[in-house]
């Protein structure tokens, strides 16, 4: 969300590597899942038309979807830790079991070997 707005609280070093054409930008399921929560719930008004077209945007932007296997099922559910939250506990098994860095600012996510890109 912090790309589309182009919101400075996205840091530089994740800004170049997502807007590098060379790379590929994956975008997991569960992203869309927290998405479509918050704004159910009211504490993400402001992403009501990204909800409404979430593949659309993925596509306009070149980013992909990563879909949520039942292998990042079995793994987010066996993670070990205090860490309840299960959008991140699943993207945390989609970084270990694709081995793909995660971009984000979630220091937690260091506990779990990720590799974090921030």
């Amino acid at each position: 969300m912090w790309w589309l707005a182009a919101d400075p609280a996205l840091s530089p070093t994740a800004a170049k590597l997502i807007s590098d054409p060379a790379n590929i930008v994956l975008v997991s399921a569960a992203s869309a899942w927290e998405v479509a929560t918050k704004v159910r719930i009211g504490r993400l008004p402001t992403a009501v038309q990204l909800v409404a077209d979430f593949e659309g945007w993925l596509k306009r932007e070149g980013f992909e979807p990563l879909a949520v296997s039942v292998d990042h099922g079995i793994r987010a559910g066996q993670l070990p830790g205090p860490h309840k939250d299960p959008f991140d506990r699943m993207l945390i098994a989609q970084a270990l079991a694709e081995n793909i860095p995660l971009v984000s600012n979630e220091t937690i996510f260091d506990s779990y070997a990720v590799r974090r890109v921030w």
